[in-house]
């Protein structure tokens, strides 16, 4: 056989070990460097079942993020609007916009007059209540996973803004993944939370920026934060609060 077959034959299964080799370690390499959050989260944009602006209603018209998201200072979730909190306006702005309709379905239920009372046809149990209509279906957009213990509450009353996570959803006709929320974006807050630190009443002011003004470092009241350097703020907010982000694994993963 080595008279058809030249010498150079022999290395070819080294060769082609050393060439799969090659390749599987450029698609793991691959894989690893943009298969993360960073480039599979971030854009995201689903469609939901109504087109709220949030550039109008939290940018111009400047509803605070917690007119809506009545338990993000309040409990772990940040809560999804239900209908009631959406008619509260729209009872008497743009009653009868189409694209309100599936807001009015949720609010009305089978309340066909939309007084609140039920004729006897859809009476169905009799005691006169009206029957509330299915939620909005919103679709979700940011979700930790499962095995991520993240707590809105201790965040927002710490003076970390929503703008940290989400970025400048007063500047977003509809709302988009902005950030990765990835481990090592959280981790990269946890080691340095000075950096991401406002006082308190700015937390729902997405555009705010630290005054560059020197003053005193005495902090007693929350309107003493403003005179301060705008570099030492978040250290100051830190110091007041005692403020220690763990960078542990339990910290997270409980």
């Amino acid at each position: 056989m080595r008279n058809i077959f030249p010498r150079w034959v022999n290395t070819v299964p080294i060769k082609l070990i050393i060439a799969l080799g090659m390749t599987g370690g450029a698609v793991i390499a691959g894989i690893t460097y943009y298969a993360t959050p960073k480039y599979t989260r971030v854009g995201y944009q689903p469609t939901q079942p109504v087109s709220y602006n949030h550039e109008f209603h939290a940018g111009q018209l400047g509803l605070d993020c917690r007119y809506c998201h009545t338990s993000v200072d309040k409990s772990p979730h940040a809560s999804i609007p239900s209908a009631n909190v959406c008619m509260s306006c729209h009872k008497n702005v743009k009653a009868d916009s189409p694209l309100l309709e599936p807001i009015r379905q949720s609010y009305y239920g089978e309340d066909s007059n939309k007084d609140g009372k039920l004729s006897e046809d859809e009476d169905l149990n009799g005691d006169g209540i009206m029957n509330v209509g299915a939620p909005v279906p919103w679709v979700r957009l940011h979700k930790t996973p499962d095995y991520v213990y993240f707590n809105h509450a201790i965040h927002v009353n710490r003076g970390v803004s929503c703008v940290e996570c989400h970025g400048r959803i007063d500047q977003m006709v509809e709302v988009h993944h902005d950030k990765s929320l990835s481990m090592s974006f959280c981790l990269e807050c946890h080691r340095k939370p000075e950096d991401a630190l406002r006082p308190m009443e700015k937390v729902t002011d997405l555009a705010w920026v630290a005054k560059h003004t020197l003053g005193g470092d005495d902090i007693q009241t929350e309107d003493d934060l403003d005179r301060i350097h705008a570099d030492a703020i978040g250290l100051a907010i830190k110091n007041k609060w005692n403020v220690n982000a763990g960078v542990s694994c339990t910290t997270c993963h409980r």
